[in-house]
């Protein structure tokens, strides 16, 4: 059963909602209810009971209201994220609905990290509702998110693989809840413990426009060891203009070039670098926009990159350093279970190929290690090396050495990337396990194919190899996302199925192959166990039975700086 969710025009009473239920193939069943703000969390509630999966055209927009009257919703049909995969899975047979989606759906030129063309910002929550907003912003009528569910519902029914579709869109629509959950609830955050961590490592909070006294420091040192009284260490181009008059040749401030030279002024340069990044990243300014009432609140965007991977829209929420994450601590009374799905590509690499003797490398151990033990003589560094060049295309220098070696050991996990690889050169695309499609190569890219010069066919290969070790890795990071979103589902589901009382565990943070639980202490055991559970679902549901083992590691914590 289905309920579609749309704002009433203002010609028909504007600020109100419809709410109409719709069969399984999404025609309607009887007329629509209309309500308004306070009948529309209490509609929800009184319909949610029968566990109806609502239609709506994005989650973001809708789902805050509902969690801050206190509702939560089993599932849902997002009807933005579902154009989005529909638009570019080779699966779909054409029809006018998916004609209109792909015509106007973008290409790639092969590079990372691509990511989707995103909707305009919603309103974040608590701050502004569908119902205070001016009259036709608030999204598609009825009538048309009604119609888009019967076009995407026969899209996926005509598909290849219905089946594997189906289910990359629950697990999206999925993935839509649990990012709107976690954005409502918030990471626990201690402001005074990261207020410590920069004063240690900066100083004092400096005033509007100044540096913190370690930067300061730092830049007066680095300026004497230039013997440059002017120089603006905040600008790459003086910072590189000095280097060079001080006989450092480099071609660009980048850490790693840096760390080759040997002169007085590299070492502060490399500090000035390292705790500039902390100031702008997660310094004092962060913490006024991103921290409050001890949560951070992060605006997570789901398939925000081609791959499926999600992407952050402010606040860096994929990229917590480690210099600030002791600042993530649980509430009084919890404690945080750490879960991550260690080696997770190669392992999704082993199941897309049904290669039985990388799924033996891996059971029951470290993936590389038993890589190592079968065939590069117990280096497991060698056995890493040459499994990430097959999965990301580094397939020169040693990786390239080694990669004939490993393609010997598991030809059919080595040739799923290697196909995809040979396509992408082609300007073809691939597709992951259940069904997402990368975007087509551009017409500029198969403009820059048809070249006359030599000059031009060398820009030419060298484009198709990018687009190539772009769709070499789409398949495996693509499905590696889906097994994810997938056990981030699970989890939610045997969460919500707990018959415990507040206060319950939750979901606090996700970063592509890691869950944060955040759990009452004496739950721990618990959440471990669902953790556990919900990773063997997630291969069964995906992959089916299959003599693989997902390895998950998990570690109870009350400090997320202690988590790795």
């Amino acid at each position: 059963m289905y309920i579609a969710v749309a704002p009433m025009p203002p010609h028909r009473g504007g600020g109100m909602v419809a709410l109409q239920s719709l069969d399984a193939r999404g025609a309607p069943i009887g007329d629509p209810v209309v309500v308004d703000r306070a009948g529309f969390t209490a509609a929800v509630a009184e319909a949610e009971v029968r566990r109806p999966r609502w239609v709506w055209e994005g989650t973001r927009r809708w789902y805050p209201d509902l969690l801050s009257g206190g509702v939560t919703v089993d599932r849902c049909w997002d009807l933005t994220l579902t154009r989005a995969i529909l638009a570019h899975a080779p699966a779909c047979r054409p029809s006018p609905y998916i004609d209109s989606l792909r015509a106007t759906a973008q290409t790639d030129d092969g590079t990372e990290p691509a990511r989707v063309s995103l909707p305009p910002l919603p309103a974040a929550p608590n701050q502004q509702s569908l119902f205070d907003e001016p009259q036709g912003v608030a999204g598609p009528f009825l009538d048309d998110v009604v119609g888009q569910l019967g076009d995407q519902l026969a899209a996926v029914a005509g598909a290849a693989d219905a089946g594997r579709l189906n289910l990359l869109v629950a697990a999206e629509s999925a993935g839509a809840l649990i990012a709107a959950e976690m954005e409502f609830w918030g990471l626990p955050w201690r402001r005074d413990i990261h207020e410590e961590l920069l004063e240690r490592s900066l100083g004092p909070r400096p005033a509007d426009g100044a540096r913190p006294a370690e930067l300061e420091r730092l830049a007066g040192e680095l300026r004497a060891a230039l013997g440059n009284p002017a120089l603006n260490p905040d600008s790459p181009q003086d910072v590189l203009r000095a280097l060079h008059r001080a006989g450092i040749e480099v071609k660009t401030t980048r850490s790693w070039e840096l760390e080759r030279q040997q002169h007085p002024a590299i070492l502060p340069l490399l500090a000035y670098k390292k705790l500039s990044r902390l100031l702008t990243a997660n310094g004092w300014n962060w913490l006024d926009t991103w921290v409050h009432d001890g949560r951070f609140r992060p605006e997570y965007v789901v398939g925000g990159v081609v791959s499926g991977r999600w992407a952050s829209r402010g606040g860096g929420a994929l990229q917590i350093p480690h210099q600030v994450r002791d600042a993530v601590r649980p509430d009084e009374g919890h404690v945080f279970i750490v879960a991550d799905a260690a080696q997770l590509e190669p392992r999704v690499l082993a199941a897309l190929g049904r290669d039985s003797a990388l799924a033996s490398a891996a059971r029951g151990r470290d993936l590389y290690q038993g890589i190592a033990d079968q065939g590069f003589g117990g280096d497991r560094a060698k056995a890493k090396l040459a499994m990430l060049g097959a999965m990301y295309g580094a397939t020169s220098g040693e990786s390239g050495r080694l990669m004939p070696q490993l393609t010997r050991a598991y030809p059919r996990a080595i040739g799923v990337v290697e196909a995809a690889a040979r396509a992408g050169e082609a300007g073809e695309g691939v597709s992951s396990h259940l069904g997402r499609g990368c975007p087509p190569a551009s017409e500029d890219w198969r403009a820059r194919q048809r070249t006359t010069t030599a000059e031009e066919q060398r820009r030419a290969d060298g484009a198709a190899r990018a687009r190539g070790r772009f769709t070499r890795n789409f398949v495996v990071q693509a499905s590696a996302a889906e097994w994810a979103l997938c056990w981030l589902a699970e989890v939610r589901r045997r969460l919500a199925a707990s018959t415990i009382p507040e206060p319950r565990s939750r979901i606090a943070f996700f970063l592509h192959d890691e869950v944060v639980l955040h759990v009452p202490a004496d739950r721990a055991e618990e959440a471990g166990a669902i953790l556990d559970d919900a990773a063997r679902a997630a291969t069964l549901l995906i992959f089916g039975d299959i003599p693989l083992e997902f390895s998950i590691t998990t570690v109870t914590v009350s400090s997320y700086a202690d988590a790795k």
